[in-house]
C-alpha cells in the first residue's frame, strides 16, 4: 500500500502532465503545490502567477513573500502547511481562471489533494477558491475571518496574499484573520 507521501507524488506527477483544459498551452510549469503532506493547515490560492510558473512552486512571487511574514508571524513556516491554488497552471495574462477550468480543476485535482492530505482547515485566499470550493459567492469585506464547518472540514475565508500585499488595510485585515487562524487550532477541540 502506497504512503500519503507516495500517493500525493503520483498525483503531482500527474497534475505537471495534465493537458485537460486550455491552461496547459502556455504554461512553463504545472504548479502542484507544496509542504507537509499530513498538514493541518491547506492554504488554497486562486492560480500560479508568473513567477510560479517559471520555478513550478506555488507562492514564491511578491504575494508569496508576504505569505510567508504571516505564517512566520504566527510561528508557522511553509514546511508545516501545505500551499496549493485553484487552477495549477498560470492562466493567460494573469486573467481569472475561467469556470470550465476551475471545474476540472477541482475534480481531477483539488478534491483529491484534499482527501490525501486530509486538513483541519483549509484557508481559503481570495474569491475564487472560496467560491470554487465552497460553492457560493462571498463579499470578503463583510466575511474574511470567518469559519465554516462543511462536510467535517473547517474553512476559513481571507483576502488573498496579492491584495494584502498591495493595500495596507486589506494587510491588517489578513494578519487578524492568521491571528484567529492560529488561535482556532490551539483551542482544544
Amino acid at each position: 500500500m502506497l504512503l500519503n507521501k507516495d500517493k500525493l507524488t503520483r498525483l503531482h506527477d500527474d497534475i505537471r502532465q495534465c493537458v485537460e483544459c486550455p491552461l496547459h498551452r502556455n504554461r512553463r510549469h504545472a504548479v502542484p503545490g507544496e509542504g507537509d503532506p499530513h498538514a493541518s493547515i491547506l492554504f488554497i490560492g486562486e492560480a500560479p502567477g508568473k513567477t510560479e510558473d517559471e520555478q513550478g512552486r506555488p507562492f514564491v512571487g511578491p504575494a508569496g513573500k508576504f505569505l510567508d511574514r504571516l505564517l512566520k508571524d504566527n510561528d508557522l513556516t511553509r514546511e508545516a502547511v501545505f500551499l496549493t491554488s485553484s487552477v495549477k497552471c498560470r492562466p493567460p495574462n494573469n486573467r481569472a481562471p475561467h469556470p470550465r477550468e476551475l471545474e476540472t480543476c477541482k475534480r481531477l485535482w483539488l478534491d483529491r489533494q484534499l482527501a490525501l492530505i486530509d486538513p483541519v482547515i483549509v484557508v481559503l485566499l481570495g474569491k475564487i477558491p472560496i467560491t470554487q470550493v465552497l460553492n457560493e459567492p462571498s463579499n470578503l469585506k463583510e466575511s474574511h475571518g470567518q469559519m465554516h464547518e462543511r462536510n467535517g472540514r473547517w474553512y476559513q475565508l481571507q483576502y488573498h496574499p496579492a491584495a494584502g500585499r498591495r493595500f495596507p488595510d486589506i494587510g491588517l485585515s489578513m494578519k487578524r484573520d492568521m491571528a484567529k487562524l492560529k488561535r482556532f487550532l490551539e483551542t482544544p477541540s
